[in-house]
C-alpha cells in the first residue's frame, strides 16, 4: 500500500474558505487525499472552497468533519502538529524533512495524521499536547507566518519525495552526452567561426578556446546541444564569409 493514502490532513477550525480548497489542490498535487476538518463554521463559503481548490473538487466534497481533534486523531499512531512558535515544550520540534521517514514509516501500516491549527493562532497548547511529534517548517525572521495552504503544501511535498512516489518520474535527458570527438569538433568550428567573423585575432585565439571551453565544460554537453552550437558556429562563419565577398574591391 502506498503510505501517502494512510497520511490524514487535520485542518483545527480553519477561518478561510479559500485555504479549505487551496489546501484540496495541494494535497492532490502531492498524492494525498485525507482531508479531515474540525469544527467548521457556518460562514464558510464552500463555492469559493471549490474555486480554489481547482481540479481538486472531489476531495473536497470527501472532507471528512470532527467536533473534536482527538475524534479526528483517535485512529492514528503518529500526530504531528505544526507550530510556528518555539520555546517551552517545542523545542523538540523538527522540520518536515525531518520528520517525514518517520510518519511514513508508520503510515506504511496505519493511519497518521498532520495538523495544523487556525491562521491566526495555530493550535492550543492543549492540542499540541495531543500530538505526538511537532513539526516546526523554517522561514525567514523578516516574516516567519506561513498561510495555511502553503504550510500544508511543505509538508506533503516532503513526504511525497520521501515516499518516492512512483507517480513522479525526474526528467531525463534524451539526447546522448557528447563524445570528446564531437566535443572537438565543435571546439574546432568555434575556433574558425571566431577567426572569420572577428571576434578575435589569432594571437588571442588559444586564450578564448581556454575560455569558452570552460564554458562549455560548466555542464554535461549533449549530441543535440552539439549540433545546435555547429550550426551557430558554421552559419556564422557563412555569413562573414558573404560580408567579406560583397565588399568592393
Amino acid at each position: 500500500m502506498n503510505p501517502l493514502e494512510n497520511i490524514r490532513i487535520v485542518l483545527v477550525e480553519p477561518q478561510s474558505s479559500g485555504n479549505i480548497g487551496s489546501v484540496c489542490r495541494v494535497m492532490m498535487n502531492m498524492g494525498i487525499t485525507d482531508l479531515a476538518i474540525i469544527n467548521p463554521h457556518d460562514r464558510h463559503n464552500w463555492d469559493e472552497a471549490r474555486r480554489l481548490s481547482c481540479h481538486a473538487d472531489t476531495l473536497l466534497d470527501a472532507r471528512k468533519t470532527f467536533q473534536t481533534l482527538e475524534e479526528a486523531i483517535a485512529e492514528c499512531t503518529i500526530v504531528a502538529g505544526t507550530s510556528a512558535r518555539t520555546g517551552m515544550y517545542r523545542d523538540h520540534a523538527k522540520m518536515p524533512r525531518e520528520l517525514a521517514p518517520i510518519i511514513l514509516d508508520s503510515a506504511a501500516h496505519h493511519k497518521s495524521a498532520l495538523v495544523f491549527g487556525r491562521e491566526d493562532t495555530g493550535l492550543t497548547n492543549e492540542e499540541l499536547a495531543i500530538c505526538t511529534h511537532i513539526i516546526n517548517i523554517p522561514s525567514s525572521k523578516i516574516y516567519q507566518s506561513l498561510n495555511l495552504s502553503h504550510a500544508v503544501m511543505v509538508c506533503c511535498y516532503e513526504l511525497f519525495l520521501t515516499a518516492g512516489s512512483g507517480d513522479y518520474h525526474p526528467p531525463h535527458e534524451r539526447s546522448t552526452e557528447a563524445t570528446g570527438e564531437i566535443r572537438e569538433r565543435l571546439f574546432k568550428a568555434w575556433s574558425h567561426m571566431m577567426l572569420e567573423t572577428g571576434f578575435c585575432k589569432s594571437d588571442k585565439l588559444e586564450h578564448m578556446m581556454m575560455g569558452l571551453r570552460r564554458i562549455f565544460n560548466r555542464g554535461k554537453l549533449t549530441e543535440n546541444d552539439t549540433k545546435i552550437l555547429l550550426g551557430i558556429a558554421k552559419q556564422s562563419s557563412w555569413v562573414a564569409n558573404e560580408l567579406k565577398n560583397k565588399r568592393p574591391r
